[in-house]
């Protein structure tokens, strides 16, 4: 296997646990958080749990959506109405992997248009992005 990391101290590392539990299923534990992935019933799993491309596209989306809604926060406007989509094709060819992401922003109505540039640049900023 090889380490990804970067030189870091071990105070900088961010920890998570993966572990099986059964099938294609695994429990995830993130800082005492429980998450579970699983393959559809297509792919051989018993389809209990977002598989973790699925898992990977909502991160990217739920990041994105973290920071738009910070900038409104932060700008005194309201959140209602935001929404945040990504769609993802896997590649035609082996290996299995993400060929392509896109993220659908969509702002709240009540959204200003003299804020809108700065609200779609601090949502691009996203610390999980391609």
């Amino acid at each position: 296997m090889t380490d990804t990391t970067a030189a870091q101290s071990s105070q900088d590392l961010q920890r998570l646990d993966v572990t099986h539990i059964e099938g294609d299923v695994y429990a995830i534990d993130v800082r005492g958080h429980q998450l579970r992935v699983d393959q559809p019933l297509d792919a051989g799993g018993t389809d209990t749990a977002p598989t973790p491309t699925e898992l990977f596209a909502a991160s990217l989306a739920t990041c994105v959506a973290f920071y738009a809604g910070r900038y409104l926060l932060l700008h005194g406007l309201p959140r209602t109405g935001l929404s945040v989509r990504t769609e993802f094709a896997m590649a035609a060819d082996p290996p299995a992997r993400v060929a392509a992401v896109h993220v659908v922003v969509t702002p709240p109505s009540e959204l200003p248009e003299e804020r809108r540039a700065g609200f779609l640049a601090v949502a691009s900023h996203c610390t999980v992005h391609t």
